[in-house]
């Protein structure tokens, strides 16, 4: 354990050099305000910039840097609308995040134009599908560029396991489910020996992640067609989800609910599937007290892109060169690596995916689970799902019905029923 906290210290004071000589390389020094600039960065959730921010301020005198965070999605996407409706408020760099991102793509004129601020020869620091999604049918503009891919693992609690008679070991793990279907057995074999936990929280995420592994597109296809009653992978989601439900699976704990948070500090739930991004919202809610008792295993069937964002620069800022040299320098691979030492987001950079202080990567949290070499396996072969205009209005009523059905409110098929037409009035 000591060995590897030394490894990671000799990693971090190596990155931090790394890093200003990639500044340097920029140019970004010549973009420094000495009149005293201040970079307003917009973001949800955790990035982990807190120590390049510093780092960036050290080599941009005159350059300040304030992250104004907003810690739920949900609230963020709607305020980001509304800065970018009303012409200020977004500050100078924003996040966007890939289910939202469509949205944006259809409003380029509200961004500045990347390419213009030499972005052009950085696209080879990412994958090329996620270079792709931020850049404009025909190619003239690039919106954003990439910070992390979503890869996904299966988070567990080993104590639970060990009550339920389950093997704790993650490749053993791992092998209980190859597929969904085994999932589901494994987790009616843990809620017949364990009536106090759920086998997941609620049935949206698992729904979710099936979703996801179905198919290139989910509710829209790639022209913006409402296709969530004809695309087959998103009534297969729905009807493995809904199969879980009626197994009695589900904790029926709403995501990033107050009882949500606390579930996993009480230990209300077994597993959740989870991005490697979530990771560090596991260790924030809970708590230093159960360090060690979560770990990480594959997840189900194949992997999936599942999250993921953009830094972008708001037209409406008033330091562009500035922000957009900010913009490059947080996403380049070194600024990715850092991230994911920091709040475990994984790179979409494929020399990031590459580096040692990433691969080599374990979590002290999660029982030392070599979470580089668990989300890092496969992500190069990962292929994008498209998520059309409204994808998150319309997953956020779908995953309604769900409850529903979770509360006895609604039959399997009447819930569909309503998510379809929810749907269809949302889209």
């Amino acid at each position: 354990m000591e060995k590897t906290m030394r490894v990671r210290k000799l990693l971090a004071g190596s990155l931090a050099g790394v890093l200003l000589a990639a500044v340097t390389a920029c140019g970004g020094g010549e973009s420094g305000g000495s009149d005293g600039t201040t970079l307003v960065v917009k973001t949800f959730g955790q990035f982990g910039y807190d120590e390049l921010y510093k780092q960036y301020e050290s080599s941009h005198p005159g350059i300040k840097i304030k992250e104004e965070n907003i810690a739920k999605l949900g609230d963020y996407s709607p305020k980001l609308q509304q800065w970018l409706a009303a012409g200020s408020g977004a500050g100078d760099v924003v996040a966007i995040e890939e289910g939202v991102l469509v949205q944006f793509m259809g409003q380029p004129d509200k961004f500045v134009n990347l390419l213009d601020h030499g972005a052009g020869e950085l696209k080879g620091n990412f994958l090329d599908w996620k270079w792709q999604q931020a850049l404009t049918r025909d190619g003239s503009k690039l919106v954003g560029l990439g910070t992390d891919v979503g890869a996904q693992g299966m988070c567990y609690r080993t104590d639970l396991f060990e009550k339920a008679g389950l093997p704790t070991d993650r490749d053993e793990v791992g092998k209980l489910w190859p597929t969904w279907d085994a999932y589901l057995a494994t987790g009616q074999k843990f809620v017949a020996a364990n009536k106090d936990a759920g086998f997941f929280d609620s049935a949206g995420n698992i729904y979710t992640n099936i979703l996801m592994q179905q198919g290139d597109h989910t509710y829209y296809d790639t022209d913006n067609k409402l296709v969530i009653d004809s695309n087959p992978g998103v009534k297969t989601a729905w009807d493995q989800a809904t199969q879980m439900i009626a197994a009695g699976l589900s904790a029926d704990i709403a995501a990033y609910s107050p009882q949500w948070n606390a579930g996993f500090k009480n230990g209300k739930f077994a597993t959740i599937p989870c991005p490697s991004w979530m990771l560090a919202t596991i260790e924030k809610q809970a708590g230093p007290e159960n360090a060690g008792k979560w770990d990480v295993a594959k997840v189900p069937g194949t992997g999936a892109v599942r999250g993921g964002s953009f830094l972008a620069v708001p037209t409406q800022s008033k330091h562009q060169a500035e922000a957009a040299e900010l913009a490059k320098f947080l996403t380049s691979p070194e600024g990715q690596t850092a991230a994911f030492t920091s709040k475990n987001n994984f790179p979409s950079s494929p020399q990031a995916i590459d580096d040692t202080a990433v691969q080599s990567a374990t979590n002290k949290y999660f029982n030392d689970a070599p979470v580089g070499k668990i989300f890092g396996d496969s992500v190069k072969a990962l292929k994008p799902v498209y998520l059309g205009p409204n994808n998150l209005a319309i997953g956020d009523r779908v995953t309604a019905a769900l409850t529903a059905v979770e509360q006895d409110k609604l039959s399997a098929d009447a819930a569909w029923a309503k998510a379809l037409e929810d749907a269809k009035r949302a889209g």
